[in-house]
C-alpha cells in the first residue's frame, strides 16, 4: 500500500507543463518574420533617396535596372533556391513578358497599365504549358527542357519581324504614364519601378512563410518524402514555375517600358545561365541573396565595358572564388565567418 502510494504521489509532468516548448519555437520564428518584413521595408523606405543623392541621371537609371534585375533573379531564386529546380530558360521568361507587354504597346495602342499584369498572365500560361511536361523531368534533363525553350523563345524574337522587330529590335514602346504625365524619363520612373520590387519581394516572403513555401522547401528536401506525407510535389513545383515565371514576365514589363525598347539579345541563353551564376553568388535558397545578385549583375557589366568578351570569364571565376569561400554566396558569408570564428575560439 505505501509503494502503490508513493507511485500515485509521483509527479507526472502534465500536458500544460510539456507545451510551452513548441510555443517559444512559434514565438522564435515569428519574430525571425516580423524582422525580415522589418528589415525589407527600412530597406526600400531609403531607396526614394537615391533620385535626390544620385550624381545624375544615369546612376538613377542604373538604380532602375539594379530593381528590375532583383525582381528577375529573385524570381529565379524562388524556384531554384527553395524549389530546388534548375531553369535556364528564365531570360526566356523575362524576354516573353517584354514583348508581351510592349507588342500590346507598339502595334495595338495598348496601355502600360494593361500591359503589365497582361505580361505578367501571359508568362505565367507559357509556364504551365512547358512546366506540366518539363517539371516531370529532374536535374540535368529539366535544365536541358528549359534551356531548348529559351532557345526557341529567341529564335521567335528574331524571326517574327513583323511583330517583335526582329534583330533591330521593338521600337515605338510607349511609356507608363498618368493621364498626359508620362513617365518617360528616369527620375520619374524610379517611383514605380521601386514600388512594383517591394509588392514582389513582399509576395515571395509571404509566399515563403506560408503553406506553400514550407511545403515548397518539403519538395526540394525529399520529394519521396513530401509525398508521403500527403504534399502533391508535382502540384508544387508546377505552381512555383509559374509563379516565377509570371514575377519574370513583370520584370520584363517594366524592362520594356522603361526602355521603350526590346532586343533578341538581351534575352539569350547565355544571360539565362548568368542569372543563374547571379543566384549562386548572391545567395541560393536565402532571401537576401537575390540584392547582392542583382548588384553584380547590374554593376559589373558596367565596369567591364571596355572587356565585354572577357566578362562571362569573369563572372565564372567571381563565381568560384565566392562558392569556395561561402558555399552559400554572399548573403550566407557572415554565418560561414562566424561558425569559423566560434570553431577558433573553441
Amino acid at each position: 500500500m505505501a509503494m502503490a502510494r508513493a507511485k500515485s504521489a509521483s509527479p507526472v509532468p502534465a500536458p500544460a507543463e510539456v507545451a510551452p516548448r513548441p510555443v517559444a519555437g512559434a514565438v522564435r520564428s515569428t519574430v525571425s518574420r516580423l524582422s525580415d518584413h522589418r528589415l525589407l521595408l527600412i530597406v526600400w523606405l531609403v531607396l526614394p533617396a537615391v533620385p535626390f543623392v544620385a550624381p545624375n541621371a544615369y546612376f538613377v537609371s542604373l538604380a532602375n535596372m539594379l530593381l528590375i534585375n532583383l525582381i528577375l533573379i529573385a524570381s529565379l531564386n524562388l524556384l531554384m533556391g527553395y524549389g530546388g529546380q534548375i531553369s535556364l530558360g528564365h531570360a526566356g521568361f523575362f524576354g516573353l513578358g517584354a514583348y508581351a507587354s510592349g507588342v500590346l504597346s507598339a502595334k495595338l495602342g495598348v496601355s502600360a497599365w494593361i500591359g503589365l499584369p497582361a505580361a505578367a498572365l501571359f508568362t505565367g500560361l507559357a509556364a504551365l504549358i512547358i512546366g506540366i511536361p518539363a517539371l516531370r523531368l529532374r536535374g540535368l534533363y529539366l535544365a536541358m527542357a528549359t534551356l531548348g525553350w529559351n532557345a526557341i523563345l529567341v529564335v521567335m524574337f528574331n524571326r517574327l519581324i513583323d511583330l517583335t522587330g526582329g534583330p533591330n529590335g521593338l521600337l515605338g514602346v510607349r511609356p507608363f504614364a498618368f493621364g498626359r504625365f508620362a513617365l518617360d524619363n528616369d527620375v520619374r520612373q524610379f517611383p514605380l519601378v521601386w514600388f512594383v520590387s517591394l509588392l514582389v519581394m513582399l509576395a515571395i516572403l509571404n509566399l515563403l512563410q506560408s503553406r506553400i513555401g514550407r511545403a515548397l522547401r518539403a519538395v526540394a528536401t525529399n520529394e519521396l518524402g513530401a509525398d508521403a506525407v500527403g504534399i502533391d510535389s508535382f502540384r508544387t513545383k508546377l505552381l512555383v514555375f509559374v509563379v516565377s515565371a509570371g514575377m519574370a514576365g513583370i520584370a520584363g514589363s517594366l524592362y520594356v517600358h522603361v526602355n521603350q525598347f526590346a532586343s533578341p539579345e538581351t534575352f539569350s541563353v547565355s544571360n539565362s545561365i548568368l542569372l543563374v551564376v547571379m543566384v549562386a553568388i548572391g545567395g541560393s535558397g536565402l532571401f537576401w541573396g537575390p540584392v547582392f545578385g542583382a548588384l553584380i549583375y547590374t554593376a559589373v557589366p558596367q565596369l567591364l565595358l571596355d572587356y565585354e568578351d572577357a566578362e562571362l570569364m569573369l563572372f565564372g571565376l567571381a563565381m568560384l572564388v565566392v562558392l569556395i569561400a561561402s558555399p552559400t554566396g554572399i548573403a550566407g558569408l557572415p554565418a560561414v565567418l562566424r561558425r569559423r570564428f566560434a570553431r577558433r575560439r573553441a
